[in-house]
């Protein structure tokens, strides 16, 4: 099994349909707002709690990314879903950009080069 936490979670926002299928079989859907996205999976924030193991869709404008509840934690405004994508799906930035998206890591590059330039001697 690949360690997800060495891949690049790119934090983001963007409205997405959530389907999947209840204990009883019955199809259900959701709107949630997609928090991060890394090749193997996603967090998403929905209105209702969705069990564990329960295999659904993130459908998204031109697609879809099957996986699988790996977590699901009740937050003061949601329930936030981690999402593992299956095997087969993998996010790829080409196919499905989220509207607002942030990579964590420039923001400490540009942190850090904030710094080293605040800290720098100015010359007169």
């Amino acid at each position: 099994m690949v360690n997800r936490r060495i891949e690049t979670r790119m934090l983001c926002s963007d409205m997405v349909d959530v389907r999947w299928k209840d204990g009883s079989g019955r199809s259900r859907k959701s709107v949630g707002n997609l928090e991060d996205i890394s090749l193997s999976g996603a967090c998403v924030q929905t209105d209702h709690p969705i069990p564990l193991q329960t295999p659904l869709r993130i459908r998204y404008p031109k697609g879809e990314l099957m996986g699988v509840v790996r977590y699901c934690v009740y937050r003061e405004i949601g329930y936030f879903l981690g999402i593992e994508f299956e095997a087969g799906s993998r996010w790829s930035a080409r196919e499905f950009q989220p509207r607002h998206m942030l990579d964590p890591r420039r923001l400490v590059i540009r942190t850090i080069n904030r710094l080293k330039d605040k800290s720098s001697p100015t010359v007169h």
